[in-house]
This record gives C-alpha cells, sequence and structure tokens, in this order.
C-alpha cells in the first residue's frame, strides 16, 4: 500500500523502532505542514492510507472527495480535525486508538515543566543572565499551595500525584462523576467551580475538546483567580472562551499564565497577544513531543494500519462506514 504521513516537522518517524511495521509498504513522510487542499490532493492523490499526527492537519470533505484512493485514516486520541461522517459517507474507516488508561507520561511531565518554570521565572531569569544582569526577580515555591486540577482523567491524575509529591494541597474538579472518582481514590475535591477558581494558586486544565468543555473556563472564572496566581493550558485553548485569558491577565487576575496550545495551530503570529505578556510563558504545543512519546504513540498507529491490511481494522471510530474496494 502506498502510505502517507503528514506533519512530521522533524523527521522523527522513519526512525522510530515501530516504523519497521510498516516493512514492505510505501510510505512517504512529509515534514512541513500544508493546509492548502491542492496542495494536499497533489501529494495524496495515490495514497492508499493516510497517517496523522494528532490534529495538525484538518481533514475536511472537500479534500475527502478528491481523493478517491484513500482507503484509511490511521491516528491516535481524538479526532474533532477529521469530518467523520464524510469519511463515513465516502467509505474511509478512521482508526483512532482512544489509549484507555494510558495517561500521556511525556504531556503530564511537561505541564509540571511548565509549572515549575513559571514559579521560578526560569525563562525570565534566563533572559535576563544573557543580557548582562543578574537576578531580574523573586520567585515562588509550591510546597504547602494549593494546585487545581480541572478534569480527573489520565492526565490530570498524574499532575495531581505530581502535585502531592511536591508538598502541595491538590483540590480537582470536574463533572460529578469524575469528582466522585477523584473522592475515592482520596483526592479533596472543591465545593463548587466559583470556589475552585477562587482556592487555587496553581491551576492546570486537563480535558478534552468536546461540545461539553468548549469555553468551559469564562473571563469570570479566571477573575476569580487570585492575583499571585498561575493557571497552565497544556489541553485545548478553546477550553477557556476566546479572548478570555487575555482580558483576565490584564486585568492582573490571574497573575501569571504557562500555555501551550493555541485557537489555531501551528502559531506563528508574532504579534499574538499572549507572547507580548512578560508573566506568561508560550510553548510550540510541545506536550507530548518526545521521541519516547511518539513511539508510543505510532506502535498503536502503524498497528491500526497491519490490522487494516490483515482485513480486521481495528479501533475503528465510525463502524457503520462501508470501506471501499
Amino acid at each position: 500500500m502506498n502510505i502517507a504521513v503528514l506533519d512530521d516537522y522533524f523527521d522523527t518517524v522513519r526512525f522510530l523502532p515501530c516504523f519497521q511495521k510498516l516493512a514492505g509498504h510505501n510510505v512517504k513522510v512529509w515534514t512541513d505542514h500544508v493546509q492548502d487542499d491542492d496542495v494536499l490532493v497533489e501529494r495524496l492523490k495515490d495514497v492508499d492510507v493516510l497517517v496523522l499526527i494528532r490534529e495538525r492537519t484538518k481533514i475536511g470533505a472537500a479534500l475527502l472527495e478528491r481523493l478517491p484512493r484513500l482507503k484509511l485514516i490511521s491516528q491516535r486520541s481524538v479526532y474533532p480535525h477529521i469530518d467523520i461522517a464524510a469519511c463515513t459517507r465516502l467509505g474511509i474507516p478512521v482508526s483512532s486508538s482512544q489509549h484507555p488508561g494510558v495517561p500521556s507520561h511525556a504531556t503530564a511531565e511537561f505541564t509540571w515543566a511548565l509549572i515549575l518554570a513559571s514559579v521560578r521565572q526560569i525563562p525570565q531569569q534566563v533572559a535576563s543572565l544573557k543580557a548582562g544582569n543578574w537576578q531580574m526577580g523573586i520567585g515562588s515555591s509550591l510546597h504547602g499551595k494549593t494546585l487545581g486540577v480541572f478534569g480527573y482523567g489520565r492526565i490530570g491524575g498524574a499532575i495531581a500525584g505530581f502535585g502531592r509529591a511536591f508538598g502541595m494541597r491538590v483540590l480537582i474538579w470536574a463533572r460529578e462523576e469524575s469528582r466522585a472518582r477523584a473522592r475515592a481514590d482520596g483526592w479533596e475535591t472543591a465545593n463548587s467551580k466559583e470556589e475552585f477558581f477562587a482556592d487555587c494558586d496553581v491551576l492546570s486544565l486537563h480535558m478534552r475538546l468536546v461540545d461539553a468543555t468548549r469555553g468551559i473556563v469564562s473571563e469570570d472564572d479566571l477573575k476569580r483567580m487570585k492575583p499571585t496566581a498561575l493557571i497552565v493550558n497544556t489541553s485545548r485553548a478553546p477550553l477557556i472562551q476566546p479572548n478570555a485569558l487575555v482580558n483576565a491577565l490584564k486585568s492582573g487576575r490571574p497573575g501569571y499564565a504557562a500555555v501551550d496550545v493555541y485557537e489555531n495551530e501551528p502559531m506563528r503570529d508574532t504579534s499574538h497577544p499572549l507572547l507580548a505578556m512578560d508573566n506568561v510563558i508560550c510553548t510550540p504545543h510541545l506536550g507530548y513531543v518526545t521521541v519516547d512519546e511518539y513511539e508510543v504513540q505510532f506502535i498503536e498507529i502503524f498497528d491500526q494500519i497491519v490490522a487494516y491490511a490483515a482485513g480486521a481494522p481495528t479501533n475503528v471510530v465510525n463502524p457503520d462506514v462501508k470501506p471501499r474496494a
């Protein structure tokens, strides 16, 4: 089969041990990012299987209708960037493992790195030293502070454990079912969303982006936070209502933010307001970007291709599809 891998920015996939699972297939890896349908059609017109790296490229109906040879899309995790209805109509199965019970350790570790970098002002201190100065300010400690985890899933649970290891009080807020599970696991839960935002010294978002969570954090929520508080988002930008974070930071509540995700990615707009704020650390969606995490993810992605080739597709998110011949 002809297989295409999109958006492998640093040409990593070909050198993963699991890449050998595709031995015998013709694989083309694209290392740039393209969203133009005409360019994508030219690249993918002879492709049987399309491999996506997370949500980097949007796959809409207009593109899919111009790829009559495409027989499978294989990826991992959520799929808001794929027109699933169009795939079903056109006979294209979408295999996407939801990796139940397996957290992204890379994302959890990176979230904690952002927390430490923010409270100790590490990027600002490094910049000060490189500019020929010495210390530029005084940071804060985490021990004894309150860590809020908004969303108690696989990554949220890992972050709660990190907070406990650092001697923090850990407070959970999530939907009722998740809060009950958190209490059963021995974690404290907030009495209300309002109390949660007001109490936290550090608040980290860990939810999937679905209709129910889009805009779940409002400007009013943010303005309940302490002027010394930090909010961290390594999940999805649209969890926060548009412009709410910028407006809240300008008002001084919360006082700090660390952001790894944006409304439109890749985000190359150097005039983005968050980039101009000294109290914000911005990173280019690095949460899951490690060689180790790639290996974990692509084992599942390539296994899905192998299963399809064997006539027994797995993790199909549109089971009503009638596959193309």
